[in-house]
């Protein structure tokens, strides 16, 4: 088989997938609204998704639930046939159950339906066949699209479990936003790893620390305002009351739309071009926290203080790219 076969066949077993994916998102309707909100009131009430499936799907259901779990929805993944052996235990009144199968008559679901719906839990079918067997035994269908397989042979699963697992991570998301899950939420979700290292460190171990903080008495000149600003290669200084307190922020962007109308700009005290009660971040925080603040407020620096509102540290908007929260 020559390279261009080669390639060519890769491109139409990517091509079935797509038409799949593409006709399950055009599918999408009120059964996924359903679907979301049966979800949403099943963790709203502290109970688990509990994930159901065999074969390719048991796979789709393991990763899904480690989707839902590092997004703030409890969930685990129950083995059908385990399940008539003993694992039913892990099951509680309220939660919900979602069972996987792309045919809908997959024999050790339809067993095991039945024994869980005694425990009073909601059902959810997931599958390409509505009128299923599956489908008739549970409460709601999510429904997903996949007329053909990318196997040239028609048989190993391909569109059907991309699509499986597509709306799956549709369901998660759209969950994760109804939750209201922030950064410093799947910062606490993720503390190991690549991701944790990225989200979790506090802004204490990032910021520029004290004796890299421009910072001067409010009563200061401008002209010393600059001079400590070079000194302490700074785009900003802090301004403080007499206790030490932080009582403003005097930016280089301050400086640019001061001196243009202050002829005397180097002998005015600092008080008259400062930002009073600036932006801040307290001590402790995660640098998760403090990307939200410099996004949500288009800033460059940030001013870290501790409970009294003393400026202890900086955080300069590149620091954050040096670290990898960016």
């Amino acid at each position: 088989m020559e390279t261009p076969e080669i390639i060519a066949k890769g491109q139409r077993c990517l091509d079935i997938e797509i038409a799949a994916l593409q006709a399950t998102r055009d599918a999408l309707g009120v059964g996924f609204a359903e679907v979301v909100s049966i979800l949403h009131r099943t963790l709203a009430r502290g109970n688990k998704l509990i994930l159901s499936g065999v074969g390719k799907n048991a796979h789709i259901c393991q990763k899904l639930v480690g989707t839902l779990n590092s997004t703030g929805a409890p969930s685990t993944f129950l083995d059908p046939v385990q399940a008539l052996h003993g694992d039913l235990g892990l099951c509680r009144q309220g939660d919900t159950v979602i069972a996987f199968s792309n045919s809908g008559e997959t024999a050790e679901l339809l067993r095991f339906l039945p024994m869980v719906q005694r425990f009073d839990v909601q059902t959810i079918a997931v599958t390409a066949k509505t009128e299923s067997s599956l489908s008739q035994l549970c409460d709601a269908t999510l429904a997903y699209i996949a007329d053909r397989e990318a196997c040239p042979l028609e048989l190993a699963p391909t569109a059907s479990t991309s699509a499986a697992m597509a709306i799956g991570d549709a369901v998660a998301m759209v969950l994760l936003e109804l939750n209201s899950i922030s950064r410093e939420d799947f910062a606490k979700f993720h503390p190991g790893g690549a991701l944790g290292r990225v989200l979790s460190p506090k802004v204490d171990e990032i910021m520029r620390p004290t004796h890299r903080l421009a910072a001067l008495p409010k009563t200061a000149t401008c002209k010393e305002c600059l001079a400590e600003m070079s000194a302490k290669s700074s785009g900003c200084v802090a301004l403080m009351e007499q206790d030490g307190t932080l009582a403003g922020i005097m930016t280089d962007g301050d400086i640019r739309r001061y001196i243009l109308s202050h002829p005397n700009f180097l002998e005015s005290p600092a008080s008259t071009v400062m930002t009073p009660k600036p932006i801040t971040i307290a001590s402790g925080s995660y640098a998760a926290q403090a990307l939200k603040t410099f996004e949500k407020h288009s800033i460059d620096d940030l001013i870290v203080v501790d409970d009294a509102n003393r400026p202890i540290g900086i955080i300069d908007g590149q620091d954050l790219t040096k670290v990898r929260v960016v």
